[in-house]
């Protein structure tokens, strides 16, 4: 996008300096954010000449909190993360504490874990995508796809007991086997979501209307891309393939057949196919992790956790009954644990991107030092270049199809 900047101020024949362009208060409580933004805009009529966002703007200090917690206590700090799929933000967590711990997991809970992380994944971008077609004008999209963002929180309901912030998970794997109603509802969402998918793209992929309001708009070259450090749909959507999923496998998806789909000019309208392929790309991991499941049988269908006694909690059956279960339950719950010395990070390929935890320990009880890399903090820093000298509704969907979350932008 060529940018035009224009004069702020012009002089009068008397001298005086008369303001040319009209400050702007984006944020952050309008509704079109989409979250809690401030965003200052200059505008001259409809064009925005100029911009300076507010990161951070409902700053929670949680890498602080962090360093006063036990390991298993901090997982629903990062549910407050990107919360439209936290489950990836619990697993990322999850992993980290795994590879400073030394533990490794059993195949089933890798493909479990799969399982939950793609769900998670399509209801990010289902969110995402719906709402680039809200703030386009389309709300047909928005209300159809919205039922079956629902049948994935009752599958993590069925698997957890929670729908948002789920805190699913433990270290070392899951808190309990999954039940035969999260399979069933599983496989309803696997027969009835592809056909709802390909609907979806049908009311905006070849939208005249839709086109024109998202294509050549918040463009961004490659170069600059990873320059800012973008990551993710962003990322591709520029022509960049990188996904960490397949450059530094976690989780054994080594052991999955898919696709990286990459787009060409880094626009709304790139970043919205990107994402759509990415739905269908998940659906099949998704399937492939639901067959390898099914092949265990006997008792490795019912491992759904790694030997980890001295910091997975026990059963609470065996806490009544053995004393060694009831002293390590008593040790994890107080936080009396000590973690291991060392300096560890770890990624996951987040909804929005490369999500990190750089995690050092100097072998007490809580981490000395935890960082959070969060991909939307970095996104959110390349706004103004993105707005610069497009319309102010341009800026709009701009902002929806990164894909912010305010939840990201703390530290």
């Amino acid at each position: 996008m060529s940018v035009v900047e224009q004069p702020k101020h012009r002089v009068l024949p008397d001298g005086s300096i008369e303001k040319t362009t009209t400050t702007l208060n984006l944020g952050p409580t309008h509704p079109a954010t989409h979250g809690v933004f401030q965003n200052i805009l200059e505008v001259d009529g409809e064009r925005v000449v100029d911009a300076e966002q507010t990161v951070g703007y409902i700053h929670r200090a949680f890498e602080k909190i962090a360093e006063h917690r036990p390991l298993y206590q901090i997982t629903p700090l990062t549910d407050r993360l990107n919360y439209c799929s936290s489950p990836i933000n619990n697993m990322g967590w999850h992993m980290t504490c795994e590879k400073l711990l030394g533990l490794t997991l059993p195949k089933r809970v890798d493909y479990l874990r799969v399982i939950i992380m793609e769900l998670a994944r399509i209801a990010d971008h289902l969110i995402c995508n719906s709402v680039v077609g809200v703030d386009t004008g389309a709300f047909t999209g928005f209300l159809y796809v919205m039922q079956y963002r629902e049948l994935i929180y009752e599958i993590w309901e069925e698997v957890c007991g929670s729908r948002l912030t789920t805190n699913i998970g433990r270290i070392g794997g899951f808190e309990r086997n999954f039940n035969d109603i999260a399979f069933r509802k599983l496989e309803k969402f696997l027969n009835e979501y592809p056909k709802v998918l390909k609907e979806f793209e049908n009311l905006f992929n070849r939208n005249r209307i839709f086109m024109e309001r998202t294509q050549g708009v918040g463009g961004i070259a490659p170069e600059r891309a990873l320059n800012y450090g973008f990551t993710g749909p962003n990322l591709r959507a520029a022509g960049v393939d990188y996904d960490v999923r397949v450059h530094s496998p976690y989780s054994s998806y080594e052991d999955f057949d898919f696709t990286v789909p990459v787009g060409k000019t880094g626009d709304v309208y790139d970043r919205f196919l990107v994402r759509n392929e990415e739905m269908w790309q998940s659906l099949e991991i998704i399937k492939q992790a639901y067959r390898k499941v099914q092949d265990f049988k006997g008792k490795d269908a019912e491992v759904f956790h790694a030997d980890a006694p001295e910091y997975y909690l026990p059963e609470k059956k065996d806490v009544y009954t053995k004393m060694e279960a009831l002293i390590y339950h008593f040790k994890i719950i107080m936080g009396e644990t000590d973690i291991p010395a060392g300096e560890v990070y770890h990624c996951v390929e987040g909804g929005n991107g490369e999500l990190g935890f750089y995690l050092i320990s100097d072998g007490g009880r809580t981490p000395y030092r935890l960082h959070f890399r969060r991909p939307c903090f970095i996104y959110y820093q390349a706004y103004t270049e993105l707005i610069k000298g497009s319309m102010l509704s341009d800026a709009i969907i701009c902002m929806s199809s990164l894909n912010l979350i305010a939840g990201e932008m703390d530290g």
